[in-house]
């Protein structure tokens, strides 16, 4: 998976790499929160940016919008719509805990990454 390194310790640190963004070779995970520890929406897109300026900004009808779920919390990058997909499908099966642990492994204050990644 591109962006994606192990360091010493164990904990996954996943960056985003513009450069791959705009060539539109990268699908992205991501997991957007209502607060932190709130509720959790899990998505898959081609256009990370675009698609969570949209989750923001209530273009969006359904689950993010009824819930207030805006806050990007965590995202990961892969070369593959195949392995995008088959990652977003795991991570919604996974339990709630777990989930936040792997929110937690990236983003220990449940920062809004969204202005890391829309520059």
């Amino acid at each position: 998976m591109a962006g994606h390194s192990r360091p010493k310790d164990g904990v996954a640190s996943l960056a985003y790499d513009p450069a791959i963004h705009h060539a539109g070779m990268a699908f992205w995970v991501y997991i957007l929160a209502s607060k932190p520890g709130g509720t959790l929406y899990i998505g898959v897109t081609r256009d990370i940016v675009r698609r969570v300026f949209e989750h923001r900004t209530d273009v969006v009808k359904g689950f993010t919008r009824r819930y207030g779920v805006k806050k990007l919390v965590y995202f990961e990058q892969h070369d593959t719509a195949i392995a995008a997909i088959q990652r977003e499908k795991n991570i919604k099966h996974w339990s709630r805990e777990w989930k936040i642990d792997l929110i937690v492994s990236m983003n220990p204050d449940w920062r809004d990454l969204y202005d890391d990644i829309s520059h």
